[in-house]
């Protein structure tokens, strides 16, 4: 296990820069993951960590040792690709080998080491075969298998189970976050996909062109969203938005929804300030057209089975979505009522930062 600090690190290419000013600490043992839209520089920092990137200036310290001169052969960490990286022509066992045989390790060690990970990932009848005898799901074994024997102080996992189907991801979801537990390892991996995130990092850190947006346990960036942006990429169904004007009402401020006052507590808002009303499809209920729900017109219904996924337009040309449980009798150009609890309700100001929830 290693302890990783970065402080100030940037990274340009010619006069792009790419990754801005980032202050990140990862502790021992720790499951982080990098989130973001395409392009974020998730990739790009993941490999500055690596020692495949040079960064452009700041600090990466492992183990309060300064590795930016360090080259990535010697930083002590290992990189599983997207594209597995397997050597087609060797079997199984050799492809896990042959980094610790580059290094001069004693034949007896490599091959416990290569027993010890086979068993691990249940790779073991494996150990013969060549990469185009196996399934995607084994391949990606067979890449993180080569990474555990090195026995690396930080894991690097760049988007491995992009190439998997949707059922094989979830089984090695499952696996990924077992090993960690096994091995007890600091792993950071990246991914866009923000379900991974969710159900394996200990902490998330959240990526908005080339900057950190937010750092937090999956629940804290669910529920307590810094900004409107994050809000908006944590959480499937992405939140709804809508835009509104504070109001003064008995004992503070509020909006109108529908020609009803709704109360915002607690806010430090002047009357007719622009704020942005943000709830989680989950949050949002559905009941009739009346005086204080919002009236949308469905676009789309998806059956799910446990529940209903509603797609509409507001009477302004908003775009919600809402989730309603079970197996409703909805269809697409019906006109609904969607109500907003007061206590499910985010608020975001003019810049699109969070602003205290009551």
């Amino acid at each position: 296990m290693s302890h990783l600090v970065l402080r100030q690190v940037t990274k340009e290419y010619g006069a792009v820069r790419v990754l801005h000013c980032i202050d990140l600490e990862v502790g021992n043992g720790e499951f982080v993951v990098f989130v973001g839209p395409s392009g974020c520089g998730k990739s790009t920092l993941l490999r500055t960590i690596a020692g495949l990137e040079r960064a452009s200036s700041g600090e990466i310290r492992l183990d309060d040792r300064l590795v930016n001169d360090v080259s990535a052969a010697d930083r002590g960490l290992a990189m599983v690709f997207q594209s597995y990286a397997l050597y087609p022509h060797m079997s199984v066992r050799q492809n896990l080998a042959f980094g610790l045989e580059n290094s001069r390790m004693p034949r007896d060690e490599i091959d416990r080491r290569v027993t010890e990970a086979a068993k691990m990932l249940l790779i073991e009848p494996l150990l013969n075969r060549k990469p185009r005898q196996l399934s995607g799901g084994q391949r990606q074994r067979v890449a993180i298998g080569r990474a555990i024997v090195r026995r690396p102080g930080i894991f690097l996992l760049d988007e491995p189970l992009s190439n998997l189907d949707a059922e094989l991801r979830v089984v090695m979801r499952a696996e990924l976050a077992a090993l960690h537990k096994r091995l007890s390892a600091t792993m950071i991996y990246v991914t866009h996909d923000q379900t991974e995130a969710m159900t394996l990092a200990d902490r998330i850190v959240v990526l908005r062109d080339g900057r950190i947006e937010q750092v937090g346990t999956p629940l804290d960036l669910y529920n307590n969203p810094a900004n409107r942006f994050v809000a908006g990429f944590i959480g499937s169904p992405r939140m709804n938005f809508i835009e509104a004007e504070t109001i003064p009402i008995a004992g503070g401020v509020g909006v109108q929804v529908n020609g009803k006052q709704q109360r915002l507590p607690h806010l430090d808002l002047a009357p007719g300030s622009k704020i942005v009303l943000g709830i989680r499809p989950h949050s949002a209920t559905v009941t009739e057209i009346d005086q204080g729900t919002i009236p949308l017109e469905l676009t789309l219904v998806e059956q799910l089975g446990a529940e209903t996924i509603l797609h509409g337009k507001t009477d302004r040309g908003e775009i919600f979505t809402v989730s309603a449980p079970g197996q409703g009798r909805f269809s697409m150009g019906e006109r609904i009522g969607i109500a907003l609890p007061p206590e499910d309700l985010h608020v975001f100001n003019a810049e699109g930062q969070a602003l205290p929830r009551g």
